[in-house]
């Protein structure tokens, strides 16, 4: 099935952004790199795909004809029939360089054994979604990492603070009182981790365990901000930062030294020096580590002047 979006031409960016991934056994994993690299590198297109046995992936951007062909020819691969796509748009190109990762796993989690074509949570609509987390006996848990959801949550829903998805198994072993409500709602940035996360709960002994079908990506494309129960900014892993409703491109600038989102409170801190440090980081960085980033902002200065996009930017 085709999610894409048809855009105006009022609103259409110069880019189309589209966000993919689907399980399947896919044991001709590492043979299938270069031709899609090739097909990728032909067509301008930008971003990072990551395969494994599981599947794929990624996120990529470029024309809409060239996002058209890639999304076809994987298609036309009977591992990636049924795959399904987010698109939204970018003002200009979001990634410096294209690259097609061989992987262990699609979205790493470090547990052996969980596979989301076997078992998997209750997928939940959009428009269904409210009211499932507005319900007093629905616990909702956000699976992403405190960087993420420190611009944004929804509503009422536990944060588990971790600092990447691997932290997340140990996280419920350690928390016994998420079996005292009988439901558990998760959701992710664009599904794929809840495909896992799920499907762990599952194994845990959780019995009525739900998930957002297509993340906060596709509710905040398809619900309207005046029924939304979203706050603040989705954090996507691009050149853009984040995203808001109407996956409209967001206000948050990226500290090129630790990665961290930043609002424009941030960028008054005395900590702030561009691409070299920022109030998240400035205290874990070393004088020595501040000299080498500040040298690496140097050269990207003197890149931009030539007209050039320095690759460490």
């Amino acid at each position: 099935m085709d999610t894409s979006t048809t855009f105006s031409p009022e609103t259409e960016g110069t880019f189309c952004v589209a966000a993919l991934y689907h399980f399947a056994a896919f044991p001709r994993f590492e043979s299938f790199r270069a031709p899609l690299q090739d097909l990728c590198t032909e067509n301008g297109i930008k971003g990072t795909l990551l395969i494994a046995h599981e599947g794929i992936n990624g996120t990529v951007a470029g024309t809409d004809a060239a996002i058209a062909r890639l999304l076809a020819f994987l298609r036309v691969q009977p591992e990636f029939a049924g795959l399904e796509h987010k698109e939204s748009r970018a003002s200009k190109m979001p990634f410096l360089r294209m690259k097609v990762r061989l992987k262990k796993e699609i979205v790493t989690m470090g547990v052996e054994d969980i596979d989301p074509n076997k078992v998997v949570g209750t997928y939940v609509s959009p428009q269904e979604w409210n009211e499932l987390i507005s319900d007093p006996d629905t616990l909702v848990i956000d699976t992403r990492n405190d960087y993420e959801t420190a611009i944004g949550i929804f509503r009422g829903a536990v944060d588990p603070k971790t600092r990447t998805f691997r932290e997340f198994p140990d996280w419920v072993r350690q928390n016994p009182g998420l079996h005292n409500k009988p439901k558990i709602a998760m959701y992710c940035t664009g599904g794929i981790r809840c495909e896992k996360a799920t499907a762990f709960m599952k194994e845990q002994g959780f019995d009525e365990v739900y998930h957002l079908k297509g993340g906060i990506l596709k509710y905040l494309e398809e619900i309207p901000q005046e029924e939304s129960l979203w706050e603040g900014a989705c954090f996507v892993f691009d050149e853009r930062v984040s995203v808001t409703h109407g996956l409209k491109e967001g206000e948050h600038i990226l500290c090129h030294a630790c990665r961290e989102p930043l609002e424009r409170k941030d960028l008054q801190s005395r900590h702030f020096e561009e691409g070299v440090s920022c109030p998240h980081c400035y205290e874990r960085r070393s004088d020595a580590d501040r000299q080498r980033y500040r040298d690496r902002q140097q050269q990207i200065a003197l890149a931009k002047k030539r007209g050039q996009r320095h690759l460490g930017s």
